[in-house]
């Protein structure tokens, strides 16, 4: 049997009009949304990579300036500021470390016969060091000043090897029993000159006089040692402690001020606050008998005594020597050296001449002393005995006096 099917009416025109509209308008919409989302994306995209340049652009930017900070601002010149002051400063403390050599150098060529040594070349390299730190050539005066100091103490070196004790003076290695004396002594390491006096202390007060009534930082008066002498009646009288010379630029802010323990002849005690724990020894004068600390700190503020005085070295103790040399440039260089000492109920004070302060050890330990004490030296020694054997030297804030009872 044969099927047959149902035959179908063609759709009207208008639906296939209408099929066609809206298909239409769906592309358009989808192409129209395509499109815009399309664009938003671009303008996405393109607004990132915009902000990346800006960005970018603006960290390149604080980088230059910082740069520009770094190099050109008061950051460097701030550092170099800081470098010119750091080199300034050495050269400075240099400057017055070889000025203060020379005038050591002065003090000690004072003593040659007219015509021998002499300091002017020394001068006129320490005017051309001058001259270029007005010109703030600081490496080249800081070599200049290097060598300038090498040649001062080659100078001193000859100046010592030239020193002659005189034919005339007796060899002894006995100290006088009383009064002055100038005798060659043999020591285990050479031969010296020495000025020395003796005293029984039975019938001589030793004592310690100052320039100032009582502790002195700054801008002390100070006397020569006939002054103190004439003062105080004495018949003998021997230069002090170390001090600050006026005229070392390093003594500034303190001109002629010593800072070690010293009780005076009025019973003051001077620098007692900044001595309670000082290791600097000591000599301590009372009635017939002197006693030798090898610490200030070791003693106390007795007024019953005649005089004390601290300084360093301490050169013997009971005999023995127990100074052998230290790190100071100046005591280990060649001069004429003050002491004071005992042996007994015997009082000395003298110096001794082209010798360091090791070496004065020696000297006196060859002369039988049992205590001494080095005292300050340079251009402040001076020893009086019925008048100047030694010095003037400079004028002194204190000095040890012997006074008869």
């Amino acid at each position: 049997m044969k099927l047959s099917l149902p035959k179908t009416k063609p759709l009207p025109l208008w639906h296939w009009v209408i099929a066609a509209i809206i298909t239409g308008i769906v592309l358009l919409a989808v192409t129209t949304w395509a499109a815009d989302t399309w664009e938003i994306l671009q303008q996405r995209i393109t607004g990132t990579t915009w902000e990346k340049e800006k960005l970018a652009s603006r960290v390149a930017s604080i980088s230059a300036e910082l740069t520009k900070l770094q190099n050109d601002d008061q950051y460097k010149r701030n550092q170099e500021l800081n470098r010119n002051i750091a080199q300034i400063e050495t050269t400075y403390s240099q400057t017055v470390s070889v000025y203060e050599d020379l005038l050591r150098l002065k003090e000690t060529s004072k003593s040659l016969p007219a015509g021998k040594g002499g300091t002017s070349k020394f001068d006129e390299a320490f005017a051309g060091i001058l001259v270029l730190l007005s010109k703030r050539d600081y490496e080249k005066a800081a070599g200049d000043l290097a060598k300038l100091k090498q040649d001062i103490s080659k100078e001193r070196e000859k100046i010592a090897s030239m020193f002659v004790i005189p034919a005339n003076v007796p060899s002894s290695n006995a100290p006088p029993g009383s009064g002055f004396s100038r005798q060659s002594v043999n020591a285990d390491i050479g031969t010296y000159l020495v000025d020395i006096v003796a005293s029984d202390m039975g019938s001589t007060r030793v004592i310690v006089d100052t320039a100032s009534d009582g502790t002195c930082p700054k801008d002390c008066p100070v006397s020569s040692l006939g002054d103190y002498v004439a003062k105080n009646g004495a018949y003998a009288g021997i230069n002090g402690s170390y001090f600050c010379p006026a005229d070392y630029p390093s003594c500034a802010d303190k001109k002629n001020s010593f800072d070690t323990l010293l009780m005076n002849k009025n019973k003051v005690y001077f620098n007692s606050e900044n001595n309670v724990y000082s290791s600097v020894p000591a000599v301590i004068f009372s009635g017939s008998s002197m006693r030798f600390v090898g610490r200030s700190l070791d003693w106390g503020r007795d007024t019953g005594i005649d005089g004390m005085i601290a300084n360093q070295p301490l050169l013997l103790s009971g005999g023995n020597i127990v100074f052998g040399g230290g790190s100071d440039p100046k005591q280990g260089s060649k001069g004429a050296r003050s002491f004071v000492g005992n042996k007994g109920g015997t009082a000395y004070i003298g110096v001794v001449h082209n010798a360091t302060v090791a070496e004065v050890a020696h000297v006196l330990k060859a002369l039988g002393l049992e205590g001494a004490l080095n005292l300050d030296s340079g251009g402040s020694t001076a020893l009086w005995s019925g008048g100047y054997k030694v010095g003037p030297g400079r004028n002194i804030p204190n000095a040890i006096l012997f006074v008869r009872k």
